[in-house]
């Protein structure tokens, strides 16, 4: 159970940690780097290699701006690509969420909502989940207690105005 994840910058780590937390409570071995498709794409291949030959599952691959990153990532393997559009330029990652779900035919990158990386988390869980029981198991029980909570929460509503 392994998932790549990779931002394009340093400054998008705070918005990545979220995906990198939910990953590591279910068990999952997570590859971390920092590797820009345009500033460091002799790097970036190599570790995409490395994915491709060490068990991983799905990547995970962050960037924001022109967001190249999930596109190269994406063409260079045939494993699962989420992408998570970052926020920080002048269109607040609007300009990174249409590079990211742009791609072109044959070449696809699942995408989240920008700054999602939580959601890209649960999106590679539920992907691992066709093959290992146990983190469907555990995306199973959380979904019961999510419900659980949003059912208290109507409760109270409830007992609050009626």
């Amino acid at each position: 159970m392994r998932v790549a994840v990779i931002m394009g910058s340093t400054s998008d780590l705070p918005k990545v940690e979220p995906a990198i937390d939910v990953l590591k409570s279910y068990g999952v071995t997570v590859d971390v780097r920092c590797l820009s498709a345009h500033r460091a794409h002799a790097g970036l291949s190599s570790f995409i290699e490395e994915a491709n030959n060490n068990g991983t599952d799905v990547i995970i691959a962050a960037a924001g701006m022109a967001a190249a990153l999930p596109g190269v990532v994406a063409s260079q393997t045939v494993l699962p690509v989420i992408g998570v559009p970052i926020s920080g330029s002048n269109l607040e990652g609007m300009d990174a969420l249409l590079s990211i779900v742009q791609m072109p035919p044959g070449i696809p990158v699942a995408t989240v909502a920008i700054n999602g990386s939580k959601n890209a988390a649960y999106l590679a869980l539920q992907i691992m989940a066709i093959k290992y029981e146990e983190i469907k198991a555990k995306l199973l029980d959380e979904r019961v207690d999510m419900e659980k909570k949003a059912m208290a929460a109507n409760e109270e509503v409830i007992a609050k105005y009626n």
